[in-house]
């Protein structure tokens, strides 16, 4: 994986990465594993939206690749409503993975570098969710519950907080999850532009603008 390599990371041990496709046309995340001989195997896929440009804080979704570290601490979403009744963090529990504060590339004014909180959250499961698949967010990844709850369930990002609670009990980590093994820390941004949709690709019902949170 060229973007590993451009991070010096090429020889990282066996282990899980969260690789996201911020091309409009693809609009996914796909988790990957680097097994023992180096190759990368697709596991699974599913519909994301990354930054839409053009509005006034909304960012552009960053190319690289990003560390899930416990010092930018990960938190639960409260189900609560912004002032459009949307939960943009999702329902009550969902997990939120905080990739800290990055360079990003601003979607409004003079599109210059500032600073954006990266994060993938799942999002509001009646209003936006229908909308995972195109180009939505502030920047942030957005995804549907199910796949927030597997990344939380086997800790699939979860390398860093393994290592550092060495098994002791975290606020964060749910009480009845099942880690793997090769639990992983990165998220891997690309952008393949491509303009030919995969067959498995969830195409938006509703591709409009929306309001809500990251």
């Amino acid at each position: 994986m060229s973007a590993l390599n451009d991070a010096g990371l090429s020889q990282l041990p066996p282990q899980y990465f969260l690789v996201v496709d911020r091309s409009p046309e693809i609009q996914a995340a796909m988790i990957f594993w680097k097994s023992p001989d180096g190759a990368f195997d697709l596991i699974g896929a599913t519909p994301v939206s990354t930054g839409r440009p053009g509005t006034y804080e909304h960012f552009v979704t960053p190319l690289g690749v990003y560390e899930h570290r416990i010092s930018n601490p990960d938190f639960r979403s409260r189900g609560t409503r912004n002032k459009f009744g949307i939960r943009g963090y999702g329902a009550r529990g969902m997990r939120i993975f905080d990739f800290g504060w990055v360079r990003a590339p601003k979607g409004w004014g003079d599109q210059a570098l500032s600073r954006l909180r990266l994060q993938v959250h799942a999002t509001d499961p009646n209003r936006l969710d229908p909308r995972l698949g195109t180009v939505q967010s502030e920047g942030c990844v957005r995804t549907t519950a199910s796949f927030n709850v597997f990344l939380d369930h086997y800790g699939i990002l979860d390398g860093d907080y393994e290592h550092s609670t060495k098994g002791q009990r975290s606020s964060v980590l749910s009480s009845n999850r099942a880690p793997t093994p090769w639990s992983g820390r990165y998220l891997v941004v690309v952008d393949s532009q491509s303009h030919e949709r995969p067959v498995w690709a969830r195409t938006s019902r509703t591709p409009h603008a929306n309001r809500a949170t990251s």
